[in-house]
């Protein structure tokens, strides 16, 4: 909630920045003031700076909350308390009642750590040490080295001087310390803001990562089998939903039979999430190669038949009369008129359907894949190796915006007209 609030701050803000900066650019620059019409699609465009700017938040926002060096300390989120801590308990045992210090060594993650030195101090609570790792918390047996033992009716019946019971706990300047049920103390240091590698890690593990899986691999693979496979599976599945969801929606945009036949069908199969059909494809195709592919063709199919269909019927009919009063045929219609206009929204389509089939390879992969980018993902999180995963999250996206820009530019080289009456 945090982070989000961070982010939506930072929005506001550069928004109104970007914009009071170009007003007055602006000002001076008459050559670059133009007229537009509000909601003309061809003159809202990605502003780059708020691109720029964007990708630059989420970074820093990640190097925050998770201590990265990438970014400077200063810009760090608070991060959890490491060091020595210490907190006082009051024992009554015997009628009798005495304080002792408790003294915790906080120490990062996986680092040995020994407990640090301390003096039994006098009376019959002693004092006592012990070590906790960062993030986490760890029970602390007072009673074990005190004269009078449980045996002699020993409870804690305050830390700090603050009264505290079994289900209770009291807040101290290191962390919270808590009691079980069964009387005993738990320490759990201050976690702080920044995020525990294990959920979450800091860029430079990602990176560092990418650079090990590049030069050594991954499960008896490459990071380029890996994800040229994945890539294969998606590109041959998006390929055969195009080739028959094109002509389908063609067939449903043009007759009224086939789109009558065909309607239901592919409203009933378009709102199915394609994770839903992975038993029925293993039922019926195994868990090889072709069942991965059949599920990714599915995931593609019903999106460029509603594309197809969407770009016939959305052709101004206008265009239609004006081309049957120049005596053209019904072939001429369909190859000068229907499909020149229809390209734009199929071209939508497909960019959709893309980024569904990559959204469904991790998915497709999950079945008895040797290699892939979706495998090594779901094998990575079975070891909690989270930068892995963060890895292959991170490749896919590119990799997915890498063919959404190529497949933009095939639409803007294939479809000029896009945008034009």
């Amino acid at each position: 909630m945090i982070i989000l609030l961070i982010y939506v701050a930072i929005f506001v803000v550069t928004f109104f920045v970007v914009k009071f900066v170009a007003q007055q650019a602006a000002k001076t620059d008459y050559t670059s003031l133009k007229t537009v019409t509000f909601g003309d699609e061809s003159t809202v465009t990605p502003n780059r700076i708020a691109s720029v700017v964007s990708v630059l938040t989420i970074f820093l926002l990640w190097g925050s909350f998770t201590g990265s060096k990438w970014v400077p300390g200063f810009l760090h989120a608070p991060g959890p308390f490491t060091g020595v801590a210490e907190f006082t308990y009051t024992a009554e045992a015997d009628g009798q009642t005495d304080d002792a210090l408790v003294r915790v060594l906080v120490h990062p993650v996986g680092e040995e750590a020994t407990d640090p030195e301390v003096e039994p101090g006098d009376g019959f609570a002693k004092n006592d040490a012990a070590t906790v790792g960062a993030w986490r918390s760890g029970l602390i047996r007072v009673d074990q080295n005190d004269e009078l033992g449980r045996d002699a009716g020993h409870t804690v019946v305050a830390v700090n001087g603050q009264p505290i019971a079994p289900g209770q706990s009291v807040e101290t300047d290191f962390g919270r310390v808590g009691m079980s049920p069964k009387g005993t103390l738990n320490f759990e240091p201050a976690k702080g803001w920044q995020m525990e590698p294990i959920w979450l890690p800091p860029p430079e593990a990602v990176m560092a990562r990418l650079i090990d899986i590049s030069k050594d691999g991954y499960r008896d693979s490459t990071l380029w089998e890996h994800l040229g496979y994945s890539l294969f599976r998606v590109i041959v599945g998006f390929f055969f939903g195009a080739l028959i969801g094109i002509p389908l929606g063609y067939a449903m945009g043009l007759s009224d039979w086939f789109r009558g036949w065909f309607d239901p069908i592919v409203e009933f199969m378009r709102p199915v999430p394609p994770l839903a059909l992975i038993p029925l494809v293993i039922i019926w195709a195994g868990i090889g190669e072709t069942g991965k592919i059949i599920l990714l063709f599915l995931a593609a199919l019903w999106i460029m038949a509603i594309a197809a269909r969407a770009g016939v019927s959305g052709v101004n009919i206008t265009k239609v009369h004006a081309a049957y009063s120049l005596g053209a045929s019904k072939f001429q219609i369909m190859r000068h008129v229907i499909v020149p206009n229809s390209l734009p929204e199929i071209f939508t389509g497909a960019r959709v359907a893309m980024g569904v089939c990559w959204g469904t390879v991790v998915a497709a992969e999950l079945v008895a894949a040797e290699k892939g980018a979706g495998m090594m993902i779901m094998v990575a999180s079975k070891f909690q190796l989270t930068d892995i995963v963060l890895m292959g999250i991170i490749l896919i996206g590119v990799i997915g915006f890498g063919i959404d820009i190529l497949m933009r530019k095939v639409e803007s080289i294939l479809v000029p007209w896009k945008g034009r009456s």
